[in-house]
């Protein structure tokens, strides 16, 4: 536990938050036990520190802009990171070791820590500091946000004669917690690109961008 504590950068008072926050449902079901409530609370709680972030960081920019850069900064893949760069991958506690390779999984304990940094200090100050400690440095002051896929897609087909991008949801599997979401783009002509995500908003940014590599359009 010391190790970990040190690799957070937060000491705990109770630990048991900590066990929690690293405990994944395939080795207990116990939601007192796994992580799935701390990661519904480590999700919100993300979300308004990294919007107060950029609020602060870019007081210029637009609602666009900043929403652009939200999405970048809470998605999963961001969330992964972090979890894997403070090396706690290995004490995830799993029933099969294969589950610590999910990007879903990880991401779920980067939320749940966050959650029980907050459980266990009683404030947001010590929340704030482990955010901006891991996140700061994904802050990007120098560039504009790129455009997301769909946005591209949109903008850059029309010149070309093709229809109007229509996401269809082919379907979605997984359990309610985890869910996978299947998406279908298809913009006439026979152009049909599918793309995969953890809620239909990531399958469509997936199957646009799958669309945009088919046509040889870059997201710039």
């Amino acid at each position: 536990m010391d190790s970990i504590e040190k690799n957070i950068g937060y000491n705990f008072r109770n630990r048991k938050l900590l066990k929690q926050a690293l405990t994944h449902s395939s080795f207990s079901t116990d939601v007192h036990c796994n992580y799935e409530r701390l990661e519904f609370l480590g999700d919100r709680l993300l979300g308004v520190i990294v919007a107060e972030m950029l609020c602060m960081t870019f007081n210029d920019e637009p609602e666009g802009s900043l929403a652009q850069r939200f999405a970048y900064l809470v998605s999963k893949e961001r969330v992964a990171e972090v979890v894997t760069k403070l090396g706690v991958v290995k004490n995830i506690i799993v029933n099969r070791v294969e589950v610590r390779d999910s990007v879903n999984v990880l991401c779920d304990v980067g939320e749940a820590l966050i959650a029980a940094i907050y459980m266990d200090s009683g404030n947001l100050d010590d929340v704030k500091k482990f955010v901006y400690r891991n996140w700061n440095s994904m802050l990007d002051g120098s560039s504009k946000p790129k455009r997301d896929f769909k946005t591209v897609l949109q903008e850059e087909i029309h010149p070309l004669g093709y229809d109007a991008p229509q996401y269809n949801l082919i379907s979605k599997t997984g359990s309610d917690h985890e869910p996978l979401f299947l998406v279908e783009v298809n913009i006439g002509k026979g152009k049909v690109a599918k793309g995969e995500g953890r809620n239909k908003k990531q399958a469509e940014q997936q199957a646009a961008q799958k669309m945009l590599e088919m046509l040889g359009i870059k997201n710039v």
